[in-house]
């Protein structure tokens, strides 16, 4: 289990479309010599086994500081016409970021939240009722409104 963001044009990351196809971020990743594809990712299981995925976009961001081994590696894959990231920290996020930025897209969390430049999450300021510009008439009776 864990937490996905999503790099998406989508108005809603589960939406049907405008997608990021295969063949797109493929194209990313090979201008990018930071992004490595290999189409597997590995991990060590706590069996002393190895858990492996294999998926045509899955690549590894080489750049990452903590990625020196593939037990920490920053993954990122192609997923129903996203890019997604499992559980990111904060060098992640911006990493997505300017992906996304490349990709004319943006960071979307699994709840609609969206995260900026900087991996923050962006806060959107409700909008609320305004306030009305006269009080009541507190001599009239709750059931009069004429």
């Amino acid at each position: 289990m864990g937490y996905d963001l999503h790099i998406t044009r989508k108005a809603n990351w589960f939406d049907a479309s405008p997608s990021i196809a295969l063949e797109e971020w493929l194209e990313y990743v090979a201008s990018d010599p930071e992004i490595q594809h290999d189409g597997f990712a590995e991990t060590p299981a706590a069996n002393g086994g190895v858990l492996r995925v294999e998926q045509a976009g899955i690549c590894v961001w080489k750049g990452y500081s903590r990625g020196e081994n593939r037990e920490n590696a920053a993954w990122l894959w192609w997923s129903g016409d996203n890019i997604v990231v499992k559980n990111p920290d904060q060098e992640i996020r911006r990493k997505m970021w300017l992906i996304a930025q490349s990709l004319e897209a943006k960071v979307q969390g699994e709840e609609g939240e969206y995260y900026d430049h900087d991996g923050e999450m962006i806060v959107m300021k409700a909008i609320l009722a305004p306030e009305p510009s006269m009080p009541p008439d507190p001599k009239r009776p709750w059931w009069k409104f004429w």
